[in-house]
């Protein structure tokens, strides 16, 4: 028995370390959550929603079952059990609904409020991490902190800038359409090698070339290097190929 009490408790003291290092990892690769402040507080915001929604429905019912109660002399037994699977109803539906709108890639597109487009496209690119290989699952996850560390120092330029522009594009267009470029390719061919290199890993490769200039932005906006910044034209290739000569994902 005092074994079997202390094999317990060494697997109890395992668990807690496993979900102290979860806790501190944020959970982001177990339990697939959010990759950015701008993507949590979009669902923050819809989530909020839905138990005003709720409390609101519980309100009313109550509310109108104590009238019924009033005017009827008691609701009687079938009242109390239509009462009480109106509130379960109202629970369930508000439950799910309304979630945070998954954005389109032409929303990304549109949005033209730097703190929208970091959330709109953390929140679209945490959908798309289930079609990704685990190594670009790490790196979009990455990008999602990045994105926050960018949103804030677009807040403080003015949109019409090129600079603003060109992030914008970067952030909003190139990256977006590379991952579609890969999610179009047939799941059996995406681990195909050809010219020196399969769509797993072009897709990899150039996600980090875009995080690497992502970083880049943000440490010339943080340093009020306006004037200086130059968004390097070849994150175009990204979309089209990449610098070593790969091709394109969507000729793949």
């Amino acid at each position: 028995m005092a074994e079997d009490l202390t094999r317990q408790s060494e697997r109890l003291i395992a668990e807690g370390r496993s979900l102290l290092r979860d806790n501190q990892d944020g959970g982001r690769h177990r339990r697939g959550g959010s990759i950015g402040e701008g993507s949590r507080r979009l669902k923050r915001g819809s989530l909020m929603k839905r138990i005003k929604l709720i409390a609101l429905s519980l309100f009313a019912i109550v509310v109108g079952s104590s009238i019924a109660g009033i005017i009827l002399d008691g609701i009687g037994f079938v009242g109390v059990m239509v009462t009480f699977l109106a509130m379960v109803a109202a629970v369930l539906i508000f439950g799910k609904w309304p979630k945070a709108k998954l954005p389109s890639r032409m929303d990304l597109t549109r949005t033209q409020d730097a703190r929208q487009l970091v959330a709109r496209t953390e929140l679209w690119l945490e959908s798309q991490r289930p079609a990704l290989p685990p190594p670009a699952v790490r790196i979009v996850e990455n990008i999602g902190v990045q994105l926050d560390a960018l949103g804030t120092q677009l807040q403080h330029v003015d949109p019409a800038h090129p600079a603003a522009g060109e992030t914008r594009k970067l952030v909003g267009e190139v990256l977006p359409e590379m991952i579609d470029s890969y999610r179009k390719i047939p799941d059996h061919l995406r681990r195909e090698e050809r010219a020196g290199s399969t769509p797993d890993k072009q897709l990899v490769d150039s996600l980090g070339k875009i995080s690497k200039e992502i970083d880049h932005v943000t440490r010339q906006l943080a340093e009020g290097s306006l004037d200086d910044l130059a968004i390097r034209s070849r994150y175009l290739d990204y979309k089209f190929g990449d610098a070593d000569g790969l091709p394109p994902l969507e000729n793949r």
